[in-house]
């Protein structure tokens, strides 16, 4: 997957949100796996959605996708204002283990399609959207585990890693976070995999599936270690005590006050990554794509440790920089509610009136 600014900048050319909104949920469909820069803020749903507007789409013709990176806002603006790391609206339900399934951490369900999404996503940081809510339903609603611990286990490898996004999508197929509990059957995942697959433990109709006791399949835990390898911190005194731009896992933003003459630091904070570890391939991720923004440094450690005394600091609001000190510019939205609302749909609804003036 490209890191060179310009490539990424040329993707946006290649979005069909016309054909975005027929075949989305296909996983050959016309998907734009922009996800991964959108979530590292080297572009943000706002770039987006104007580049499309230039290319002469109405909001009408693309609203479907534009629905889709609303989504992105409105998971955000639920961090922000609620604690997603606890069950949202209720307590999930049924629940009995506490970990991954060994089954699924080895990509042994026996379900061809999940099987192959999780090797994927191992091998290149990527899995489908509809993989992943059939792995989390699988997880939760099948092998009854709690939805945190799996929902870790998926943002450490995820190049698009958002705990936001990753959070409350397990959070609303495990029915903490909706009305109810999503459940696919084989058939339903045959469909959108181009598979043919019979004789799984899916293999039901939806009502024996939300009925089904899958005793003993997945009750063995993977003993699994979300290991995080920092790389070496870069020299960084500060004794020109010119202005600081700190950058981070959420804010790889190479136009972000780039007139200014400051020194940047891309800041690895131990603290964030031991409650959100990541991976292999979404740190070298990171860490590539930080190489678009002219003269970084690297510092592994805590924002208290960086030394800034005699300079101005500048970062953008995140929900992981509450213990940053200094002038904090807004991140780019399609549209920023003042609070968050309780449905995406009033969220929606919301945004659609603003754009629609």
């Amino acid at each position: 997957m490209t890191t060179n600014y310009n490539e990424i900048i040329n993707k946006l050319d290649t979005i069909n949100p016309i054909r975005y909104a027929k075949d989305r949920n296909f996983i050959n469909g016309s998907v734009t796996k922009l996800s991964p820069y959108i979530s590292r803020g080297i572009i943000s749903t706002k770039s987006v959605f104007d580049f499309l507007l230039k290319k002469g789409y109405s909001l009408k013709s693309m609203q479907k996708f534009v629905q889709e990176l609303v989504w992105r806002e409105f998971w955000q603006m639920t961090w922000i204002d609620k604690n997603i790391n606890e069950d949202l609206r209720t307590k999930q339900k049924d629940y009995k283990n506490i970990g991954i399934p060994k089954k699924v951490n080895d990509f042994d369900t026996g379900i061809n399609a999940i099987d192959n999404s999780i090797k994927l996503l191992y091998n290149t940081g990527y899995m489908h959207n509809h993989l992943r809510m059939y792995v989390a339903s699988l997880v939760t609603n099948i092998g009854k585990y709690h939805w945190k611990k799996p929902a870790k286990w998926m943002y450490y490898h995820l190049l698009d890693a958002d705990w936001g996004s990753n959070a409350l999508s397990w959070q609303w197929v495990c029915g903490s976070n909706s009305s109810k509990k999503y459940y696919a059957n084989q058939e339903n995942i045959n469909r959108f995999t181009n598979s043919n697959q019979k004789n799984t433990i899916l293999d039901k109709s939806y009502d024996e599936l939300i009925n089904y006791k899958c005793e003993g399949i997945f009750d063995e835990e993977a003993n699994f270690n979300l290991k995080v390898n920092y790389p070496k911190s870069d020299i960084f005194t500060n004794q020109n005590e010119k202005p600081i731009c700190i950058y981070n896992y959420y804010n790889l933003d190479t136009k972000w006050r780039q007139e200014l003459d400051a020194n940047r630091i891309l800041l690895i904070e131990p603290s964030i990554f031991n409650k959100y570890p990541i991976g292999d391939n979404s740190m070298k991720f990171m860490l590539d794509l930080s190489k678009n923004i002219k003269n970084i440094k690297i510092f592994v450690g805590e924002f208290s440790d960086l030394p800034i005394k005699g300079s101005d600091v500048y970062f953008k609001e995140h929900p992981l920089n509450y213990n940053y000190i200094g002038t904090k510019d807004n991140r780019d939205w399609i549209l920023k509610p003042e609070h968050s609302f309780s449905s995406f749909f009033k969220h929606w609804n919301y945004v659609l009136n603003k754009l629609a003036y």
